[in-house]
């Protein structure tokens, strides 16, 4: 079965992810940082940004292959993913731009992917029940 559309948004959280690596490592490079973030801010930040999108990906496109595997429907399956990355795209801008602390589209962009997350547990777990 291909996982055409799962493929998509995979590709695309990988782009986000190359971004966000790139980013760490120029400043490393730039500030001569080879472990942790010695203290520099906007090092520790990037960490962050991309750290966070590495603890929530995982979870969030497994479950996407899985819907896409149950059947959900193409637009379904679209809003889902381009939900997930428009909010991954609002943490990372809103996190660097906040410093860290409140900003609209962390806040925004956490919540979105929490609701991306939720939503796809439903809709598989109604794949589920549906099954029996």
């Amino acid at each position: 079965m291909p996982l055409a559309i799962s493929g998509l948004y995979i590709s695309l959280t990988a782009i986000l992810t190359v971004a966000l690596t790139y980013r760490v490592i120029k400043l490393r490079r730039t500030h001569k940082i080879g472990i942790g973030s010695a203290g520099n801010e906007a090092l520790a930040l990037a960490q962050r940004v991309h750290g966070n999108l590495l603890e929530n990906a995982p979870i969030a496109l497994l479950l996407l292959i899985v819907a896409e595997m149950n059947g959900t429907s193409a637009a379904a399956l679209h809003i889902f993913g381009t939900a997930w990355i428009v909010a991954r795209l609002m943490h990372a801008i809103g996190l660097t731009q906040g410093r860290g602390g409140y900003h609209f589209g962390r806040f925004w962009g956490v919540l979105t992917s929490w609701a991306v997350i939720l939503g796809l547990v439903v809709v598989n777990l109604l794949a589920f029940v549906t099954s029996l």
